[in-house]
């Protein structure tokens, strides 16, 4: 077992935020631990190295079916706005 000394506040603080879960502050400090864990699983390992987003959108975009990527629009980036929000097209 690790005690760690907290101020009455900081005690406080941690106790309410485990009340408004509804757990005990033992119980929400074992599920923050068990969060982390699964969360380190799925990157492989806590050290796991960051990759550039734009890796990670390539890496997804090749899973895209080929029937879908032929139903999206190819003026999506200059028309987003109409895309997104139903704004009218905009003269190019």
């Amino acid at each position: 077992m690790t005690l760690i000394e907290l101020s009455d506040e900081q005690a406080a603080k941690l106790k309410a935020k485990a009340a408004a879960h509804g757990l005990t502050l033992e119980a929400w400090f074992e599920e923050l631990a068990d969060e982390d864990t699964v969360a380190a699983a799925r990157q492989g390992s806590p050290a796991a190295p960051r990759r550039h987003i734009a890796d990670v959108i390539i890496e997804r975009m090749r899973k895209v079916p080929p029937e879908i990527m032929d139903a999206m629009p190819v003026d999506g980036a200059s028309q987003h706005d109409h895309y997104l929000y139903g704004s009218p097209k905009r003269d190019q």
